[in-house]
């Protein structure tokens, strides 16, 4: 007997609605378990499986008419990709156009319509080439895509790649990051306002529905200077993703990277100095590396006070046909070591890693078909945690312990009660506090803040006046699932005062250390919350007197 066609959707609201009405009298426990029921639903019916976002957009209408069917764990269930909001941000990530980068580095493949360094069918490069790399469209489109599948956005960390930031004139920059914030002012107000200038759209947006809490840019170590460290401030800039790729100066010059090591040295004390969060790329396998003399490199980036990044990304090095270094592997001048080697390099830093340190990434985001050679797991972080849970072993970095990603596999950890960490190390001439509220063991990591007491800064003059003299605030973050700016969730860690009680930590503590003043490297769109907390924007920065 053959099975019925089954029938198109006629009306694909009301099969979602039918789908949501099953779910909710079967009370299911796991995501697998609520879309088995939606699966039984529209066989039951003869249809085709409603789309995740049309079942999320079912069941905000089903509680917007009746409130008392409202289930929040089903809700989270139906939030597609719901580690993109985990961190307590929405990350929307955009690229600038293809232009003439400054480097001559043979690992970099070179297409003609990306920017250096990308590939056309990498996922966000995607996104942009479709948008042909406009800035307006790119955030509209990312912001579309994360409410669609359900995650809040009035909180965006912004992300800006496409090679050397700094290379490009300064009024393509300023037209650029001035059109992200115009994006982001208009999403929810569903119309299009152009602002006369940057800082009327950075004002706008600090009451904006969705507020740019965080702007990130990349660029070279070469090209942070202190002229540019002012730009990156009118930007709004908070966080600077430095392309360090290794610290050994025999590698960099074969590499023909057009920087040694003491220009790393030199940037991170400049950033660091000015308030910025540091985070730098590092590559193993580089031509000339070995598993050894890569763990050597990534002990020493944190031994070293010159180094100390608050946040690393390690994207191993692959052979890609656009690159000179693909002309090097096919002669047999560079062979990368093997996986295995490369695997133990990642498990032994891990292992070892500060308290402080996030590692955000183990891959870049290159499709495996584009890798000719090298690791082409796309899934590396994965098969690292993988077998460093076989072995007993445990990534002490932020983001594995951020407490919304622990409890999704330990909800009692909710549950414990926050305790006090002072982490204090010596970075680029100054005593840093890594200051955080974690479970006891510190498995979780519910918030943190870094407090910089910079110590002799050898030329003030390198430092944006409102800040000479002062305590520095770098960074502010409350971890678990997004949450409104106005809103309240007890299965997050957000909105429960973890931020204030840190911040009145930090302001003591540099009150002791003899600074009268803090600054804030404030995010345009949490200068409201720092006002309620007495500190008043000067120059780019919220300061605040400390008697």
């Amino acid at each position: 007997m053959s099975s019925r066609p089954k029938k198109p959707v006629s009306d694909a609201s009301a099969l979602a609605k039918t789908a949501i009405l099953a779910v909710l009298k079967s009370r299911p426990r796991t995501r697998d378990d609520l879309f088995a029921v939606v699966r039984q639903t529209s066989s039951r019916l003869h249809q085709s499986q409603p789309a995740t976002h049309e079942l999320l957009a079912a069941y905000h209408e089903m509680i917007a008419d009746r409130p008392n069917l409202a289930a929040s764990r089903i809700e989270r269930m139906l939030v597609k990709a719901r580690v993109r909001s985990l961190s307590g941000v929405a990350v929307v990530t955009v690229l600038t156009k293809p232009y003439h980068c400054p480097g001559r580095c043979i690992y970099c493949p070179s297409e003609a319509r990306m920017p250096k360094s990308y590939l056309s069918n990498e996922p966000a490069a995607m996104r942009a080439l479709t948008y042909r790399f406009d800035p307006y469209n790119q955030v509209i489109g990312r912001l579309r895509a994360l409410t669609d599948n359900g995650h809040p956005t009035d909180k965006i960390e912004l992300i800006v790649k496409g090679g050397t930031w700094s290379a490009h004139r300064w009024d393509y920059r300023r037209e650029f990051v001035r059109r992200c914030f115009d994006a982001c002012n208009d999403f929810t107000a569903h119309r299009r306002r152009t602002s006369s200038d940057l800082a009327t759209s950075q004002r706008r947006n600090e009451t904006a529905g969705q507020r740019i809490v965080g702007l990130t840019l990349e660029t070279r170590p070469d090209f942070i200077t202190p002229p540019e460290i002012v730009r990156l401030r009118e930007l709004g800039c908070t966080r600077i993703e430095l392309g360090v790729q290794t610290t050994d100066d025999k590698i960099l010059t074969d590499c023909r990277r057009g920087h040694d090591s003491s220009a790393v040295i030199r940037a991170t004390a400049l950033l660091r100095d000015a308030g910025f969060k540091v985070d730098y790329h590092l590559m193993p396998q580089l031509p000339g590396a070995t598993p050894e003399s890569d763990l050597r490199m990534l002990r020493g980036v944190f031994s070293s006070p010159d180094y100390r990044p608050d946040m690393i990304k390690i994207y191993p090095c692959a052979v890609l046909k656009t690159a000179e270094l693909y002309d090097w592997w096919k002669s047999g001048r560079y062979r990368p070591y093997s996986d295995a080697g490369l695997l133990e390099t990642l498990i032994a830093i891990k292992k070892e890693l500060p308290h402080y340190c996030r590692v955000s990434r183990v891959i870049r985001d290159i499709p495996s078909p584009s890798i000719v050679a090298g690791n082409s797991v796309t899934s590396l972080r994965q098969v690292v945690e993988k077998e460093m849970k076989t072995r007993g072993l445990a990534c002490r970095c932020l983001r594995c312990r951020e407490i919304g990603r622990v409890a999704q596999s330990d909800p009692d950890i909710l549950s414990a009660k926050p305790t006090l960490f002072d982490d204090i190390y010596e970075a680029s001439g100054g005593t840093e506090h890594f200051l955080s509220f974690e479970d006891p063991e510190r498995r979780a990591v519910f918030a943190f803040c870094r407090l910089r007491l910079p110590g002799n800064v050898s030329d003030q003059h390198n430092l944006p006046p409102e800040i000479r003299g002062a305590a520095l605030l770098r960074e502010l973050h409350t971890y678990g699932h997004l949450v409104p700016i106005d809103g309240h969730s007890p299965k997050s860690a957000q909105h429960h005062g973890h931020g204030r009680r840190l911040m009145d930590e930090a302001e003591q503590l540099a009150r002791q250390s003899g600074f009268k003043r803090m600054a804030v490297i404030s995010g345009v769109g949490v200068r409201a919350y720092y006002r309620k907390l007495g500190y008043r924007r000067r120059g780019t920065y919220m300061i605040k007197c400390l008697n």
